[in-house]
């Protein structure tokens, strides 16, 4: 598998988790299990990728990533997926409301 395909896999698995936990820290802004998945795993993976386009250390392209990249990606994934899921959450509820 190329290292970006690698890259892409960890942060959508990453943004999966982020989403999951930031909704059951907060339980104002869950969406339900599916939501939150769906919801990380997309923030996850653009915030991820975005995130490699400005900090070049995370772009790490070859096809064995090193130990600093996938945590670098683990972060950015999870940190995005967590936001994205948090703003989701918050629109939901506002316009609930």
């Amino acid at each position: 598998m190329s290292g970006l395909l690698v890259n892409l896999i960890i942060q959508i698995i990453s943004g999966a988790v982020g989403g999951n936990v930031a909704a059951g820290a907060a339980k104002n802004i869950d969406l339900g299990t599916l939501g939150n998945t769906i919801a990380g795993a997309v923030g996850g993976g653009v915030g991820g990728q975005l995130l490699g386009m400005f900090l070049p250390l995370l772009a790490n392209g070859a096809s064995t990533p090193d130990i600093g990249s996938i945590i670098g990606q683990v972060a950015g994934g999870g940190v995005a997926g967590a936001v994205l899921t948090a703003i989701v959450g918050a629109i939901k509820n506002r316009s609930a409301a």
